[in-house]
Formats: C-alpha cells, sequence, structure tokens
C-alpha cells in the first residue's frame, strides 16, 4: 500500500498490508498477552501510560512532521494535535484510579456490596484520519488502562502515525502481546469485522459505522460508534463584537480545512447583525494563507482524501443552482496537491445540500434568520446530533435555545472544542455511545456486582 502525501501527490512510503492470516496471528497474540496485561495493578498499568505520556512530548516535533507528509494538516496544527492528545491523555491518567478502582456501594457488618470494572477483553479500535493522535487516544488509552489488549488499525491515509503510536506504546514498556497495528484499508477492515472481539470501537463517517453496526450486531459485543456532524451555530443580535465573533466562528468552521466531526457546518445570524458579520466573516477567510503544510504561516493545508474535492464541488454546484451566492472560494487551488480554496455561501437554504449533506471540508452556508425561533427551528432540522453553538450576550438565552438540541454537545460563546472531563457523545446519525469523561473511561469495562452477606 502506498502512501501518499496529498500535499504534493508524491509516494512517501510503501507499507504492506494485513491479509486476514496475518491479522488472526496478531489476534492470537492479543488473546494470549491480555489476561497477563489485566493481571497486573492498575497502578502497573497507569505508569506505562505515562511514559507512552512523556514520550509523545519529547517526540512532538518528529511525530508532527510524519502526521502532516500524510494528512496534509499544517505543523502547526500538528502539533496542537499532539499536545491536544497529551491533554486528554494527562485526564486519564490522573482520574484512572478514581473511575476503574472497585467501587464500594455499601459498606456494614452484616453487608458490604461493591462494583468492580472488569476488562471487555480484546478490543477493535477502527480509527480516523483527520486527529488520529486525538480520536486514537480516546480510546486505545481508556482501553489499555482498563486492562484490554488493542487491536488498532489507523485510516490508510495516517497508516505512518499508527505505527508511530505503536513504537512509542512499546517504548513506553508496553508489553508487545497487548497492542497491535492492523495495516490497510477496506479489506483489512472487512477482516476485522470478520474476527471475534469483545468489543468495536470506530471514528468516521455514518455510512461506514452504520455497516459496521450491522455487521457486528449478530455477535452481540459492545460497538461503539463516533461519527459526523451537521454542526449548527447561531449567531444571535445582542452580540457586541461582531469581528470577534466572526473570526473564532470562521476558525471553527475552516480549522484543519474544516475536516472535524465537530467542525461549525451551518451558521445562522440574526438579521440585525448579518451584514456587519458577513463583511468580518469573509474578511477573515480571505486573510488565511494556503500552501505547503510545511510553510510557518499557512492556514489551510492539503485536504487529506482528494475524493472530498468532488464532494465540495458538488455541493457548490447544487447550492449555486438554488439560488445561493458565492462570496469567495469555490474552487481547488493550485495544479498538484488536494488543495481548496475556503468558501462561503450566502443566500442558503436548509433544503440545498451544503446545509444537510457532511460536507467535511473548507466550505460553509451562512443563512439570515429573523429571530431566535427561526434560528431553533433551523438549528433543528437535521439528521445529525453532535453539537450545536450560540453566540450571544446572554446564557440564559443560549441555554433556552441549546437545551432544545437533540445534541451531544451545547457551546455558548465557543464552537468546535472538545474537553477530557466532559462525554464526547453523538445523537441520531452522529453516533451511539461516549468516550472521555468517566464515561469514557469506563466505556471499556464490564461492570460487576458483588454482595458479601456476613
Amino acid at each position: 500500500m502506498n502512501i501518499v502525501n496529498p500535499a504534493t501527490e508524491e509516494i512517501i512510503a510503501t507499507v504492506k498490508e494485513d491479509d486476514s492470516k496475518s491479522l488472526a496471528h496478531k489476534r492470537n497474540l492479543l488473546k494470549m498477552g491480555q489476561k497477563d496485561w489485566a493481571s497486573k495493578t492498575l497502578k502497573q498499568r497507569i505508569l506505562i501510560i505515562e511514559k507512552f505520556y512523556n514520550l509523545l512530548g519529547v517526540e512532538i516535533e518528529r511525530l508532527a512532521v510524519v502526521l502532516t507528509s500524510e494528512v496534509g494538516k499544517p505543523l502547526s496544527q500538528s502539533r496542537n494535535e499532539i499536545n491536544g492528545a497529551r491533554g486528554r491523555v494527562r485526564w486519564m491518567l490522573d482520574h484512572a484510579l478514581q473511575y476503574l478502582s472497585d467501587e464500594i456501594v455499601t459498606d456494614t457488618p452484616e453487608l458490604k456490596e461493591q462494583i468492580s470494572y472488569d476488562p471487555l477483553g480484546i478490543v477493535c479500535n477502527i480509527s480516523a484520519w483527520n486527529y488520529p493522535y486525538l480520536v486514537g487516544v480516546n480510546v486505545f488509552v481508556p482501553a489499555l488502562l482498563a486492562g484490554n489488549a488493542v487491536m488498532y488499525k489507523p485510516s490508510e491515509y495516517a497508516t505512518l502515525t499508527g505505527l508511530e503510536i505503536e513504537k512509542l506504546l512499546k517504548r513506553a514498556g508496553l508489553p508487545d502481546e497487548v497492542f497491535k497495528v492492523a495495516i490497510g484499508a477496506k479489506e483489512t477492515g472487512e477482516h476485522l469485522l470478520d474476527m471475534n472481539f469483545d468489543g468495536y470501537f470506530f471514528t468516521g463517517s455514518y455510512k461506514t459505522g452504520k455497516y459496521i453496526y450491522e455487521r457486528v450486531a449478530p455477535k452481540m459485543v459492545l460497538c461503539q460508534l463516533e461519527l459526523g456532524g451537521k454542526d449548527p451555530l447561531y449567531v444571535a443580535d445582542d452580540v457586541k463584537d461582531i469581528a470577534a465573533v466572526a473570526a473564532a466562528t470562521a476558525d471553527g468552521a475552516f480549522y484543519n480545512n474544516g475536516q472535524s466531526c465537530c467542525a461549525v457546518e451551518r451558521i445562522y445570524v440574526h438579521e440585525k447583525v448579518y451584514d456587519d458579520y458577513i463583511a468580518a466573516f469573509v474578511a477573515t477567510v480571505q486573510s488565511w494563507e494556503i500552501g505547503a503544510p510545511t510553510d510557518a504561516d499557512v492556514y489551510l493545508g492539503a485536504l487529506t482524501r482528494k475524493e472530498q474535492i468532488e464532494v465540495l464541488e458538488q455541493q457548490i454546484k447544487d447550492a449555486l443552482q438554488h439560488g445561493a451566492l458565492l462570496l469567495t472560494g469555490g474552487k481547488r487551488k493550485g495544479q498538484k496537491g488536494n488543495y481548496f480554496e475556503p468558501t462561503v455561501l450566502v443566500n442558503v437554504t436548509n433544503h440545498m445540500k451544503v446545509m444537510q449533506e457532511e460536507s467535511f471540508g473548507p466550505i460553509i452556508g451562512i443563512m439570515k434568520v429573523n429571530d431566535d425561533t427561526e434560528a431553533t427551528y433551523l438549528m433543528q432540522d437535521t439528521v445529525y446530533g453532535l453539537t450545536a453553538a450560540v453566540y450571544s450576550e446572554s446564557m440564559d438565552r443560549a441555554k433556552r435555545i441549546l437545551s432544545q438540541m437533540d445534541s451531544g454537545t451545547g457551546y455558548w460563546n465557543c464552537c468546535d472544542r472538545v474537553s477530557a472531563g466532559l462525554p464526547w457523545s453523538g445523537r441520531r446519525h452522529s453516533g451511539i455511545g461516549a468516550t472521555l469523561s468517566h464515561q469514557g473511561l469506563r466505556a471499556f469495562t464490564k461492570p460487576k456486582a458483588w454482595h458479601f452477606r456476613a
């Protein structure tokens, strides 16, 4: 399998894909290693993951170069991702004892009741390419802390990073039979779905997540899905600093080229501040530098997947055919590499593809609304339910709107952010289950009830 740099379209590495035989061998090794790993104390497991956390910091520059070379994001954003992943790992290390240790429920001379959190066993983690460190540590770190063995399949677009993660875990002291990387694309994924694991954890698109869920359902094992979204944002009429809000929300829409499950994908703006907001938003977008992700001042690098460019072009064509106006961008940039201009569309309606289908690219539709009621109605008009955001001077006003959103996360005066201490979850087409927070630590366990009567 060839690894291609999306910024240059050059082959930067060639790796051997796994087949059913090699995957079966890796799974057998995991089966042998898991029980010994689970028999270690939680504190012993924490110490090893702590070393992995430290190595991420020591190796950050080298790891960022590898990440940028295969996914196309600017080096500064690769560094941000690795540092963000370290922050999440730090939270898990600091809270693992609290949430994974046995829990005493009743403790009297006559009766003791407690809960233990046993590992699932061997888990299969089919991961994503847009943030391989961030979405990766959400799964394999708590899984390992809880005593599981992990078959980790990085996206074929983030293979080199997946191999670097494996190397660091082994350098940290993780036994070889506890973490294995499955290399390959769709066929490798199919082999994994045919095999027996004690849990499947997938990050990616709704279409693929639904397929995985249906394929593994007969196994009756845990299947958790972290999927995409069509995340709405509303700018209310009481916002005072329009320029600052425009800059912040533009970043929320276009950071990492919009290739984020929680990126802002639809914006609704109150008519009283609409014109000023649009002017400031477009000025912000047009100020960004697009180019080689290794250049220091670049904000937008190359899209990771060339195929996504056609999706963006189709959404723009559909919007323009139905009356939208293109204010900036709208086309590929340059003759080489997966570059696409940041695109702003106005005069959009919720019936357009750009307002209904996940874009996962540097494109945004902005719609004028009359009031909070109209904004709320339009924000709810989606099959997804990942995040929703409101910018307003009033927290009560924002909470009234956000409480009506069937989404896993609500933002007031912020967007496109994740906190390790809060559950990351989606509703409807945005997924099943939760990572992060205490729920994310316990997602990789089976609770067992203990009754001790004297």
